[in-house]
């Protein structure tokens, strides 16, 4: 697996390594790793250049994002992600990653409970997977 490297603009400069992955918009990717130096968000940037790494090697093959892109969500989680912190994934790729688009629309089908997802794909939006339902008895 290649892998990019991008300097933080922290105190410390650090280096942090992403998988490759083919970004139309390095000025967003860029900004959204200087926005999550914290080990949360670097999870989820982590987690989300890793899927997209993956998904882009069986793209080249033929397969298509909603064939794969649930199984390999798996593959790529080794951080032990959230349910919140994939949905961010979703989002900034949906926005940075050169299959973001089709990505977001196949999200936002998969975790509709109604018909909030294809609104959400008319709009533009990303649906928050993490759904929690408290009950009262």
């Amino acid at each position: 697996m290649k892998l990019q490297r991008f300097m933080r603009k922290g105190r410390r400069g650090d280096v942090v390594d992403f998988a490759e992955f083919k970004i139309k918009d390095t000025e967003a990717w860029q900004q959204a790793v200087v926005a999550n130096q914290d080990g949360y968000g670097k999870a989820v940037l982590t987690f989300a250049a890793r899927w997209a790494h993956l998904m882009e090697g069986l793209v080249a093959k033929g397969l298509t994002i909603p064939e794969i892109a649930k199984r390999l969500s798996h593959d790529a989680d080794l951080e032990g992600i959230t349910g919140f912190q994939y949905g961010c994934a979703v989002s900034i790729l949906s926005g940075v990653w050169e299959h973001g688009e089709e990505l977001r629309k196949w999200h936002n089908i998969e975790v509709q409970v109604g018909d909030e997802g294809e609104r959400a794909n008319k709009s533009g939006g990303v649906l928050n997977p993490a759904l929690m339902i408290i009950e009262k008895r």
